[in-house]
């Protein structure tokens, strides 16, 4: 089942928010950045973020066997600067890591992908360049690497990530 968050989603939200970074992010960024993640600091953002969405946004969630949010997703227009008003962009998907490789992760995107075609032409999105399983993912569900690439910063600066723009035709999902 795939249906809009509510403010009472945000603690299940935070919690696949951090178990994803830490399973996912393995490897690829430092051990105690990730074991430092805290699931009460997501729940307070996230509960802030669901008391006010965004009205050009949505926030999606899935649950897995049971009633406990397994995964969510979240979308919008774009971010970027080179970006037109026609493109959206899927700014996060997330599943529990008990969740990888159940058909959940393909039933969010395609839902997340759904609900921004009916607003954009073009969908973006920015994945961490060394993560490969991520980006397996997205280029089996069609998207295609950009050429655009950009550095972020997460623990106050201390922690750059490299990461690359993938972009996907929304035209005929409407």
């Amino acid at each position: 089942m795939i249906r809009p968050a509510v403010p009472a989603d945000a603690a299940g939200i935070a919690e696949v928010h951090v178990r994803s970074w830490q399973a996912a992010y393995a490897g690829l960024l430092p051990d105690d950045f990730l074991q430092g993640l805290s699931i009460e600091s997501a729940t307070r953002t996230w509960a802030t973020r669901l008391a006010e969405p965004r009205p050009d946004g949505a926030i999606l969630v899935t649950s897995g066997q049971g009633s406990a949010i397994a995964g969510f997703a979240a979308t919008g227009p774009s971010r970027d600067e080179d970006a037109s008003p026609e493109t959206g962009e899927l700014y996060s998907i997330y599943l529990l890591p008990t969740a990888w490789r159940h058909g959940l992760g393909t039933a969010l995107h395609d839902h997340a992908m759904t609900t921004l075609a009916g607003t954009f032409a073009t969908a973006t999105l920015w994945v961490l360049s060394t993560n490969t399983r991520a980006r397996r993912f997205y280029e089996r569900a069609g998207w295609t690497p950009d050429p655009r690439t950009k550095i972020d910063t997460v623990a106050d600066g201390r922690i750059t990530l490299e990461e690359v723009r993938y972009r996907f035709s929304l035209r005929d999902r409407s």
